[in-house]
């Protein structure tokens, strides 16, 4: 059981949270009745301002919407008076601009443009709204008269200010100096900045606006004039300064870069020069001959006509490259992209078909210097079909984009140069062989005959032109005719490209078909000779100056390709032809030679019979040799080298035989006039000998 003390505390503790308890629900119910309260006042207010929001939104919305229409009506009014000022602005275009077209764009080019783009517009919108208004008629008589006067400012601005490019400059631009070749190139300035600004302007105005491509022509046609123009001063130039200081080329105007590199000459493809040359050295040994004649025209001594225009033709086809080039960089500028092929195609063709129409007179030429057997002319083919191989892939590059047409020209000009070169090689080997034998056209003094020396020239040409020489046999076929086994690995794919080294062999086989066919016709020659002896010394002459001239030349290495022994058959040769002269002087050493000498005992008195003998044999030999240099003074043996060797050869042969006989007769009592019969002593006869071959002796 619970005390009773602790039973009162825990009532009186209970009765004390009970009453506390009450407190606070009777806060609470207080609190509540004062919530309610406000809360019935707000829902008041918010009722109240509600109605008056409602009252306020009636007012005001009609006010709005009125507001609304009437900005509306205020925009559409700008509107329409806008509009208004725009279309009665096309009324007045034609008498806003009637004088700034009228006056023209000269010098005006931007306002000028403005204000056809003003009457652009204005057809445009009469076509458009009113195609019947007597405006529409105005503004585009006025837009085509704009339009005429652009196209003639066009025409007026490449007329006037499209120069000829000067030979000098040209020569500077394709001259390649190794000086330049470093630093940037500068292009040709073909019109002034300015000029080029306002030409492009127009024309791309006239494409875009104008609707118009005549003015395409005009340009072609003016810059086409003013290239064939440059190009054609160029050979002028040539022909003019040639004759002066024999180099076509002075320096160019000094431009602003300071150490201007001084310019150099260009090279100039020499045709008959070089091989002149070398036989006046030739001539210096003794080595020319001239007196003998022959059908062929002969090289030397023709002037440097032909070396002019060829030079001339090599540098215009350059400059024709490089001048289309910098025509093409301009077109770039002016012409739209998609007429810019066939404008520059319509641009080049004249100084192109004038360029080709001169390649095709020259192998016209070349086929009638073929006729008549002037080898010479033909010569001049080589470096200009060297030099447009050369210069083939920047032709090509160039033409880029041209008709077909177009490009074939170079190529088909190529073809023809390269079949009248091997025509010309044909036909010049048969004239070597078939050269006819004349008596009156022989050297009386049995010396070089024109016909090698001819021949040699024209080989000593082909030194220079090895690989176009090659093709023209090659592009033939006279591997065929030769012999000469075809690799396929020789030859390009298209079957037009041969190697060097077969080309080489073609060549040489060629120089040896020709030098073979002059010996034969050498030989043939000799047989005019009555004489063997002075047939010998004509044969040892050509001989020997065909041998010298392979060895101062490359011919020699060249013949090597294909005849490794020709060399030692020329020596060989030579040595015979000295071996059958020397057999010329066995009439004039048997009369004294001891096998036909009498038999005597010394002492004993000579019968008569023995000194008649003696007698006949002196005299024999003195008639004999008095004979014999009488002749042999007038032949010629121009390399002093052999002709000193042949000389002393002799001169030892005929002293010593004569030496011995007059040792054993020259004391002997054959005659009582000795000296009627010994007229000579050993070393008269070696003066006399010593005198041989010599006319001025």
């Amino acid at each position: 059981m619970i005390p009773p003390q602790e039973a009162s505390a825990r009532r009186r503790e209970i009765e004390d949270k009970l009453k506390q308890e009450e407190e606070t629900l009777s806060f609470i119910r207080d609190s509540l009745e004062k919530s309610d309260q406000l809360t019935k006042n707000m829902v008041s207010i918010l009722s109240s301002f509600e109605s008056r929001l409602m009252k306020l939104e009636n007012s005001i919305i009609p006010v709005h919407k009125q507001t609304e229409n009437l900005q509306r009506l205020q925009e559409n009014v700008e509107k329409t008076l806008s509009c208004l000022d725009h279309v009665i602005s096309y009324y007045h275009v034609a008498s806003d601009t009637e004088k700034i077209i009228r006056e023209g764009p000269a010098g005006r080019l931007e306002e000028y443009l403005g204000s056809m783009a003003k009457i652009q517009k204005a057809v445009e919108y009469f076509q458009d709204n009113s195609p019947d208004s007597p405006e529409l008629n105005k503004v585009k008589l006025l837009f085509e008269r704009g339009k005429e006067s652009l196209e003639s400012e066009f025409r007026s601005l490449m007329t006037r200010h499209s120069k000829v490019v000067s030979p000098v400059l040209i020569l500077d631009l394709i001259s390649g100096e190794d000086e330049l070749e470093a630093q940037e190139e500068v292009p040709l300035e073909h019109l002034p900045e300015g000029v080029l600004q306002d030409v492009t302007r127009i024309s791309r105005w006239l494409v875009e606006y104008g609707r118009n491509q005549d003015f395409m022509n005009v340009y072609y046609q003016i810059r086409s004039s003013q290239l064939d123009r440059s190009i054609k001063g160029l050979k002028e130039h040539f022909r003019k300064s040639s004759s002066s200081s024999g180099v076509p080329y002075s320096p160019a105007i000094p431009n602003k870069r300071k150490d201007t590199p001084t310019k150099k000459p260009i090279k100039r493809p020499g045709t008959i020069r070089k091989a002149q040359n070398l036989l006046k050295q030739y001539s210096q040994h003794g080595l020319d001959g001239k007196k003998g004649g022959s059908n062929l025209i002969p090289l030397e001594g023709r002037d440097d006509t032909l070396d002019v225009e060829t030079d001339a033709y090599i540098h215009c086809v350059s400059a024709f490259v490089k001048l289309a080039q910098s025509e093409y960089q301009l077109l770039m500028d002016v012409i739209p992209e998609h007429h810019q092929k066939k404008t520059f195609d319509s641009l080049i063709q004249d100084a192109l078909d004038g360029l080709m129409l001169e390649g095709e007179n020259i192998v016209s030429a070349a086929r009638k210097a073929i006729i008549r057997h002037d080898f010479s002319a033909v010569l001049t083919v080589f470096p200009i079909l060297r030099h447009l191989k050369q210069t083939k892939p920047e032709f090509d590059q160039v033409l880029q984009g041209t008709a077909a047409s177009t490009k074939n020209k170079l190529p088909g000009l190529i073809t023809s140069m390269e079949t009248v070169g091997a025509k010309a090689l044909e036909d010049f080997a048969d004239n070597i062989k078939n050269d006819p034998d004349k008596e009156y056209n022989m050297p009386k003094d049995g010396t070089v005959h024109e016909l090698t020396s001819n021949a040699i020239l024209f080989l000593q040409q082909l030194l220079d032109f090895q690989e176009t020489a090659g093709a023209m046999l090659a592009s033939q076929v006279l591997g065929d005719t030769y012999n000469i086994p075809l690799d396929p690995r020789e030859t390009s794919s298209s079957a037009t490209s041969y190697s060097s080294e077969f080309s080489k062999r073609l060549l040489s086989t060629y120089i040896c078909k020709v030098l073979g066919n002059l010996q034969l016709n050498l030989l043939s020659k000799s047989k005019v000779y009555e004489d063997p002896a002075l047939s010998a010394i004509f044969l040892h002459n050509n001989y020997n100056y065909i041998l010298k001239a392979l060895e101062k030349s490359e011919l020699i290495q060249l013949v090597a390709v294909t005849q490794k022994t020709a060399e030692r058959s020329y020596r060989e040769h030579i040595e015979q032809q000295i071996q059958t002269y020397q057999r010329s002087w066995l009439k004039v050493t048997d009369y004294i030679a001891e096998k036909n000498l009498p038999v005597f005992q010394p002492g004993v008195k000579l019968r008569d019979k023995e000194r008649q003998m003696i007698k006949e044999r002196f005299k024999g030999f003195n008639d004999g040799l008095e004979e014999l240099c009488k002749i042999q003074k007038a032949w010629a043996i121009p390399d002093m080298e052999q002709r000193d060797k042949i000389r002393q050869a002799q001169k030892n042969i005929v002293r010593e035989t004569y030496g011995a006989f007059l040792h054993r007769y020259g004391s002997v009592p054959f005659t009582k006039n000795p000296e009627k019969y010994i007229k000579y002593r050993v070393e008269q006869v070696g003066d006399m000998i010593d005198r041989l071959f010599d006319t001025s002796a």
